[in-house]
């Protein structure tokens, strides 16, 4: 095991409901990773046991080397920056950072000082009266200015309007490049956050679906469009993840990469590859693997 993060076999289960189904994945040292995956994947539960909120029903957790569970070695150096974070009733921002800063030992002041600024917080007001938005920020100042040797952003970007979302990005990247860790952001705005991500763990009804590098991913489908006929010649033999047709043109998104004889192929053809974001990819890739997985069960 080479990961600061590593999960072999790890299943949870709520009574009749599996939630996570033998996951296993690594997470290595100062690399910035995209938990990804639709509302109920699993997300947020792979983040609560590593962070010994929640308890697997079977599998292994390594974080450090060590188990995470009632272990302040491990819980000390890590921040889980959750969307539900709840709050006592009187705690105002101002409080939170006080804690936060006698909690984590990398906490920067300056940084959250500066980050409060970007996001006009109102740290003397008590949070229970703070904005959706407002919320979301009290946790982005957290995350960011710990410095965390692990930090995990669970949906950080709730309530934040497009200005404040540029800025958490835009921070992020800052603060990364001088101070490397390891950042794993769960996110549903996965092209806005694609050029943050270095490597993608797609999670999809339990279990692992996409882990690997985003470069990689980007080169792992292609969409062929044009006359319906041609499209359908070539892409013949090939796993097609989604189809559209209007009339005589057609547009079919398969995977794999193409090589230079493809290339030369789709112009004698007359015929367009363009490339697939990587929201796309994912939400194609998802929606075919319920289908197969909804087809089978059919049978």
């Amino acid at each position: 095991m080479s990961g600061v993060i590593e999960v072999s076999g790890l299943t949870k289960r709520y009574r009749d409901t599996t939630a996570l189904d033998d996951v296993s994945f690594s997470i290595e040292k100062n690399a910035i990773y995209g938990l990804l995956g639709r509302n109920g994947a699993g997300k947020t539960t792979v983040m609560s046991i590593l962070t010994a909120q929640n308890f697997a029903t079977t599998g292994e957790v390594r974080v450090f080397g060590e188990d995470p569970y009632e272990n302040e070695r491990v819980l000390s150096r890590m921040c889980f920056v959750r969307e539900s974070q709840k709050y006592p009733d009187d705690a105002t921002p101002r409080h939170a950072f006080r804690i936060a800063r006698l909690f984590f030992q990398n906490w920067d002041q300056p940084l959250a000082e500066r980050l409060i600024a970007d996001f006009q917080l109102p740290v003397d007001k008590t949070i229970k009266k703070l904005s959706r938005g407002q919320l979301s920020a009290v946790g982005v100042v957290i995350g960011l200015a710990s410095r965390a040797e692990v930090t995990f952003f669970d949906e950080p970007y709730l309530g934040l309007d497009a200005v404040a979302r540029q800025i958490f990005y835009d921070r992020l990247l800052e603060d990364y490049a001088e101070h490397p860790r390891t950042i794993v952001l769960s996110s549903h705005l996965i092209d806005e956050v694609a050029n943050l991500l270095e490597r993608v763990i797609v999670i999809d009804r339990g279990r692992i679906l996409i882990d690997e590098a985003t470069d990689a991913i980007r080169e792992r489908a292609a969409t062929i469009v044009g006359d319906a006929a041609a499209v359908d010649a070539f892409t013949a033999g090939r796993e097609v993840i989604h189809r559209e047709s209007l009339g005589r043109v057609a547009s079919i998104t398969v995977l794999g990469a193409l090589d230079g004889a493809d290339r030369a192929a789709l112009a004698q053809a007359g015929l367009d590859a363009a490339p697939v974001s990587l929201q796309q990819l994912i939400v194609r890739m998802t929606q075919h693997a319920a289908a197969a997985v909804d087809e089978g069960a059919l049978r």
